[in-house]
């Protein structure tokens, strides 16, 4: 019998993929400002690199604009460095300790960036899920060669894996039809 921990195994990892999904689509900009946008654009900081929500308080002042309070006035240009690279479109403005960001409307050039920034998560997602399922399978494949599962029960092992993985992929389609509809 195929040992249950292996699925159960997949089913977290997934899960921990789906997350990081979720987390990095909030980053793509909708046209309206939210701390997610920003809040993980990695800043250089004390030798490593950090979050910029463990550096700074991220307020939203009105609809289209971000203020980052850096808490060490040392790391402001680090922050406006990291948001600069992040290739969310934005010009950080600093004014003292304090970065300011005005969040422009969305151009159409700009949605299908964003869009194709966006398909490319997806597919990041589903290459992660895919990698994640070949793992399980491969071990399934050596449990058989080892005589400790029959082939019938290697077979069902494969059904199970790709219904799992027909979930996860149902709801990576569902986070990003759900952003498409956002940007659009």
């Amino acid at each position: 019998m195929i040992d249950k921990s292996l699925i159960e195994n997949l089913k977290k990892e997934l899960a921990k993929v789906l997350e990081f999904l979720k987390n990095d689509v909030a980053q793509i900009r909708s046209g309206r400002a939210s701390p997610a946008l920003v809040e993980n654009i990695k800043v250089d900081a004390y030798g490593s690199k950090m979050n910029l929500k463990e550096v700074a308080s991220i307020m939203v002042p009105d609809p289209k604009t971000l203020m980052i309070q850096v808490w060490d006035k040392g790391l402001v240009n680090s922050a406006a460095k990291g948001i600069e690279e992040s290739r969310l479109g934005l010009t950080p403005n600093i004014e003292g300790q304090n970065i300011k960001l005005v969040i422009p409307p969305l151009v159409e050039e700009r949605k299908r960036e964003l869009t194709k920034l966006l398909h490319d998560k997806l597919e990041q997602a589903r290459i992660r899920v895919r990698r994640e399922r070949d793992e399980v399978w491969h071990k399934v494949q050596e449990l058989e060669k080892e005589k400790k599962i029959s082939q019938d029960e290697k077979f069902r092992a494969k059904d199970e894996l790709q219904k799992i993985v027909d979930e996860f992929n149902k709801k990576i389609k569902e986070i990003g039809d759900a952003k498409e509809k956002e940007l659009m």
